[in-house]
């Protein structure tokens, strides 16, 4: 038998729906990341894209644990001297909440172009709504379920 290696001809990427209201944002992101990069798919291939696409809805209802609501700091760079700007997790959230979760994801994705492509494939939306309807996307609950073992 020979070893079989997934690429973009014969990988299905399917659509799935997310709901981060009062999800972790760490947690949330970690499998995010797991859908787009494809490691839940037994065709897994490290050099392909064969991750799904991901709609995240309910994005500024995120929550962070501990005091990073205060204190955590997202920073930015104009390009000219002095130029570095901070938000806190509390501003963003107020400003721009789609950002929070895109920037989570993309720092545990690859950097390099077939990263930025797995990038390309989440949309995330601040509210309920969003315009892939006709995808139809299925809707995944992420949470990891406990077992009670006796």
């Amino acid at each position: 038998m020979k070893t079989y290696f997934a690429n973009n001809e014969n990988v299905e990427h399917k659509w799935y729906l997310v709901d981060a209201s009062n999800k972790v944002l760490g947690r949330l992101a970690t499998q995010i990341a797991k859908y787009l990069r494809g490691k839940h798919k037994p065709e897994y291939t490290p050099h392909a894209d064969a991750g799904d696409y991901i709609v995240v809805i309910n994005a500024s209802q995120v929550r962070v644990t501990g005091k990073k609501e205060l204190e955590k700091v997202y920073y930015r760079h104009s390009g000219y001297p002095g130029g570095l700007k901070e938000t806190t997790f509390e501003k963003q959230q107020e400003k721009d909440p789609k950002k929070i979760i895109e920037i989570a994801v993309k720092g545990m994705l690859p950097k390099n172009p077939l990263g930025r492509a797995m990038l390309r494939k989440l949309k995330v939306y601040a509210g309920a709504e969003h315009p892939h309807d006709a995808q139809q996307p299925t809707l995944i609950n992420l949470e990891k379920v406990k077992e009670k073992v006796e």
